[in-house]
Parts: C-alpha cells; structure tokens; sequence
C-alpha cells in the first residue's frame, strides 16, 4: 500500500474553538496535514469540533489527523489518527478505521517504535526534540544525536518506516534534522506563534526540501 506521509505536520493545541481558528490559519498558509489535538472533551464537543475541522480541510485540500480518539475519526471520516503511548492500540486502529487510513504512533525510545512496528504503524513521531510547554508529560528530551542513534538502530533492525521529529522544533532546527535522517517534522508554536504564517510555513518547506505540496511518496 502506497500512502502520503507529509514531512510538514502541524498540530492544533488548545480550546476546540482555538484550535478551529488554527486549523483555518494553517491550511490558509499553506499547511497540508492537520492534526486535531483536542484533551479533555467529551463526544459532543469532540464531535462538533472535528466536523468543523474536517470541513475546513476539505476546502483545503489538507489531510486530518485526529489526536487520539479513534471513534471521532471514524465518525467524521478524517484521513486518520495519532495515537500517544497511553492511547488505543494502533493494531486495533486499523482494524476500525480500514486499510486505507493513516495510523501514526508516538516514540520515545528504540523499545516505542519496535512496538508500532509491530502494529504496522503508518509513520511515527519521535520526540521531544527539545523541551515544549505543548505537552504535558514530557519524555526525556532527544536532540539530534538522540535521533541519528535510535535511526541507526532502526536500520540496523530492518525497521522502514517514516519517522517524524516532533517537540518544539523550528525552521532552523529542520537542515540538521533532515541530515539525521527523519522524514520530516511536526510543529506546533513555530507556526501558531508566527506573525506571518505563510511565511513560517514556506521556510519550513524550503528548509524541508520537499515536493511543491509538501509530501513524500511511502510505499510499504
């Protein structure tokens, strides 16, 4: 199966109604996959807030990534999910949502990505990168020499999959990144942050080296 990891993902962070205001302002400077991080709601808000995410993407042409909540997903039809280490099981998550939907998990460790290995995961975000006040259980920071050995080891187990930095990154952290060997990038306050969004975006996909739209082809 062939799928589109994007090596730019941003994620949403905060009230359902900021996180609506900045799904609309990413995809308006140019975002192309979206992850929708709502904590802490119940169904019907979670519900209504995806659906309104989803539209906007539609109008965007943007993928939707739900954080977490699987059932929402489904429900709204989103392009897929992300599930932290204390999620749904990522196995199960495909099972639910088919074979043709996207199911990222979150690492910390060699230990973490060998498990979504085996759940044949889609991609994988590996971080923090640095610390970030996004988060509120942080895990041991990495840096980039965190990331060159866990990517080494990866290789060196025959593990291909697509991993994303993730944790406080910035357009100026991305040339060391990419030579580390990752995929790409998730990013949060560097763009919801930004004065000129379009402008912090751009420099993201300069500095990522991609295609026009941002994407990278993955066969599995």
């Amino acid at each position: 199966m062939s799928k589109h990891i994007h090596t730019l993902q941003y994620i949403t962070h905060g009230s359902p109604a900021e996180q609506i205001k900045q799904t609309r302002e990413a995809c308006e400077a140019g975002v192309h996959w979206i992850q929708l991080r709502l904590k802490n709601e119940n169904d019907i808000v979670l519900l209504h807030t995806a659906l309104e995410a989803k539209y906007i993407c539609q109008q965007y042409h943007a993928l939707l990534i739900i954080n977490d909540h699987v059932h929402i997903a489904l429900a709204v039809n989103a392009d897929g999910v992300h599930l932290g280490k204390e999620d749904s099981s990522p196995a199960d998550a495909k099972i639910l949502l088919g074979p043709s939907k996207i199911v990222g998990g979150t690492a910390n460790t060699l230990e973490d990505i060998e498990q979504l290995a085996q759940a044949n995961v889609d991609y994988i975000g590996l971080g923090p990168y640095r610390f970030t006040k996004t988060k509120d259980k942080l895990s041991p920071v990495l840096g980039v020499e965190g990331y060159v050995n866990i990517l080494l080891s990866m290789k060196q187990k025959n593990i291909a999959i697509p991993v994303i930095a993730i944790g406080g990154i910035q357009s100026e952290d991305v040339e060391d990144l990419m030579q580390a060997g990752l995929h790409g990038v998730a990013v949060s306050s560097a763009i919801t942050h930004s004065m000129n969004k379009q402008d912090a975006v751009q420099s993201f996909y300069s500095s990522l080296k991609t295609k026009e739209d941002g994407t990278l082809n993955h066969s599995r």
